[in-house]
């Protein structure tokens, strides 16, 4: 359950993470701005509301700790309804918000993050905490999902690592 609930939030942090900052003689952090203005033609796609629908491996894994080898390339489907609980809110004034185990019943690892977004072409930049990440995703032909892959390294249930690449979908509502 451990490895699963990591894997998860590995990659539901992929968005969140990388941290630059930077020290002054002061010992001050700058912190990057927040993204500001109108919105490109290009980015208007992005509004709304996005629900976590996929998380698929490159190798096939056993994450479930049910006494059966099961092993599949569908981590999503291994995951439980808290950990499959995730979305993201990009809005027209370039806030966004992401969402984590806050809609099904009895999460106890509940996260809610705001900051601005933008993007340009395929890459999305996200601005909160304090902290800059881009991550290029890719949309469906009809502009509906958009996902994004990384490498991770994910220990099975018999405590095996291996190093994967996961992609990450999300389906607008």
């Amino acid at each position: 359950m451990f490895m699963k609930r990591n894997a998860f939030m590995i990659g539901a942090w992929v968005l969140m993470a990388g941290i630059i900052s930077s020290c002054n003689s002061d010992n001050d952090v700058d912190c990057p701005e927040d993204f500001t203005g109108e919105l490109t033609t290009g980015e208007e796609v992005l509004v709304g509301t996005w629900v976590l629908s996929a998380i698929t491996a490159d190798e096939e894994i056993d994450l479930t700790d049910d006494d059966e080898d099961n092993p599949s390339t569908d981590f999503y489907a291994q995951y439980s309804d808290c950990q499959r609980d995730a979305s993201y809110t990009f809005n027209s004034d370039r806030t966004y918000e992401y969402e984590q185990g806050q809609n099904a019943e009895d999460c106890q690892n509940k996260t809610a993050l705001e900051g601005t977004w933008k993007l340009v072409s395929a890459n999305l930049s996200l601005i909160g905490g304090c902290s800059l990440q881009n991550t290029d995703i890719e949309f469906n032909v009809n502009g509906t999902e958009f996902s994004f892959t990384n490498d991770y390294d994910v220990r099975d249930v018999d405590g095996i690592v291996s190093s994967v690449e996961i992609t990450f979908t999300y389906s607008l509502l």
